[in-house]
């Protein structure tokens, strides 16, 4: 079953295909395009998983895997060089 942890793994693998950053658009269509159909079949997450998504940015922030929001552009979510 899909899970809001998923989406953690997610925003990362968006994030190393477009090259260590990209803006929310950019980390949407890329989760939607590779998992359209665990999406489909995740319940309740289907509805919210655009949400849950900017809560997987925060958590990763927190994990010192994505860069603050200060230290990035705006709107960008940026990989710290060592997980990219």
């Amino acid at each position: 079953m899909t899970t809001r942890q998923n989406l953690q793994e997610w925003v990362v693998q968006a994030l190393r295909d477009q090259g260590g950053s990209a803006n929310i658009v950019q980390v949407a269509t890329h989760i939607w395009a590779n998992h359209e159909s665990e999406l489909r079949s995740a319940g309740d997450l289907f509805y919210t998983w655009q949400y849950d998504m900017r809560w997987a940015c925060t958590k990763l922030r927190e994990r010192k895997i994505i860069q603050p929001a200060e230290d990035s552009d705006r709107g960008e979510w940026k990989l710290y060089a060592t997980n990219a």
